[in-house]
């Protein structure tokens, strides 16, 4: 049976790609967003994510008007993925970012356990590593960055994801439900990877991102994954493509680039340092597009 599901932020950079990614995988989606996204397909409903009621009645709601014809009113959606967010600082003031994006994904979370949901798939972020928004230069704790890391970041956005997981966890623990957490990398687009060369030529500029990425494709897929998997409970999953950006192998990169940070353990030869390994045990997921393919 097609899985219903219920996506918000789908029309964000990321959701953009993984919405039609899932829908090609034989999903129904309904695209809870403040702006409608164009996909083939796929409804929207305009949801304001911050407002409890509104989000309570989306998830139960009709995905279109031939949801009518059938003659009773709809059923809770099958699983939530929940990915609308003020993406980062400095768009909106600190205040703004953390009060959207913690009370948004209690309201999304709470909605979906009392409605006898039991899978949700939430956008954590690399921020939460602490050194994508800190104040000046900040090394990491130790490479590599792991998901049991203490995390420890200094901003708004970054502290607003870190609220977010304990919800996520919390929620789980009492209603015995599936929610994963995706700590996701840097989003890169298919028409993106002509900077990495620039990346590559400098390699400081991408310290902030631990000299990892996410193919907004490869989370496609992590999604997918994750809906498919169940029985975790709570769980943390870094969600990066498998290659560091730089043209050396890792431990090599690292003690030339990061020379005060430990390493806490054997890395494969061209692994990142923001390493997806968890996801490639736990979840099998295997890396489409490494960027050296396109670059």
């Amino acid at each position: 049976m097609t899985k219903r599901i219920a996506f918000t932020g789908g029309s964000g950079k990321a959701g953009r790609h993984v919405v039609p990614w899932l829908r090609d995988k034989g999903y129904d989606i309904l695209n809870l967003d403040l702006t409608p996204l164009e996909c083939e397909g796929v409804s929207n409903l305009v949801t304001d994510i911050t407002d409890g009621a509104q989000v309570f009645n989306a998830l139960t709601s009709h995905f279109g008007m031939d949801g009518f014809e059938k003659g009773a009113p709809p059923k809770p959606v099958d699983a939530v993925v929940h990915f609308a967010a003020i993406p980062r600082v400095l768009i909106e003031p600190d205040d703004v970012t953390y009060r959207t994006n913690v009370l948004g994904t209690y309201a999304v979370i709470e909605a979906a356990m009392k409605l006898g949901i039991r899978k949700v798939v939430i956008a954590s972020s690399e921020t939460t590593y602490g050194v994508c928004f800190a104040e000046g230069d900040k090394d990491f704790h130790q490479f590599p960055l792991e998901e049991d890391y203490d995390i420890d970041p200094m901003d708004s956005y970054g502290l607003s994801k870190v609220c977010n997981e304990k919800t996520a966890r919390a929620f789980a623990m009492r209603f015995g439900a599936d929610i994963y957490a995706l700590r996701i990398g840097n989003v890169i687009e298919p028409h993106e990877y002509d900077a990495f060369p620039g990346y590559v030529a400098n390699p400081m500029s991408r310290k902030r991102n631990a000299w990892s990425y996410i193919d907004a494709r490869d989370l496609g897929q992590i999604v997918h994954l994750c809906l498919e998997k169940d029985g975790l409970g709570f769980e943390v999953f870094n969600a990066t493509n498998t290659t560091i950006t730089a043209d050396m192998p890792t431990r090599e990169f690292l003690e030339k680039y990061a020379p005060n940070t430990p390493i806490t353990r054997e890395l494969e030869e061209f692994e990142a340092p923001l390493t997806n390994r968890k996801i490639r045990d736990v979840l099998g997921f295997v890396e489409e597009h490494n960027w050296r393919k396109y670059v």
